[in-house]
């Protein structure tokens, strides 16, 4: 499962509100890739497949299929909007390594 924080579940409910999709769901995955050696994806679909793994954390719907929910198990999704940088944040209990920007990691 991937629990959802309060400022990401604002900050996702506002773009999917702006995206005027109104059965829209995050979907989270793993790819190979970045400076760690595998990447997080995030984005907003609508369809789900046969392999996919759904749940609900803090009223959000969140949709991974199979293989990248390995890598993910534990995981939070966080936002900021602070000086730094904005955008969504994973903290993965499950990552050895994390890049600098937080986009990457190794297991």
């Amino acid at each position: 499962m991937i629990k959802v924080t309060e400022s990401a579940k604002k900050q996702a409910i506002r773009l999917m509100e702006d995206s005027g999709e109104p059965n829209s769901f995050i979907r989270v995955g793993v790819q190979g890739g970045g400076c760690s050696g595998l990447m997080y994806e995030l984005n907003f679909d609508t369809v789900e497949h046969e392999d996919d793994k759904s749940f609900e954390d803090n009223g959000v719907k969140i949709v991974v299929n199979k293989k990248s929910f390995l890598y993910l198990v534990g995981t939070t999704l966080d936002f900021s909007g602070g000086l730094n940088g904005k955008g969504f944040i994973f903290v993965n209990p499950n990552a050895d390594r994390t890049c600098g920007c937080g986009e990457s990691f190794s297991i």
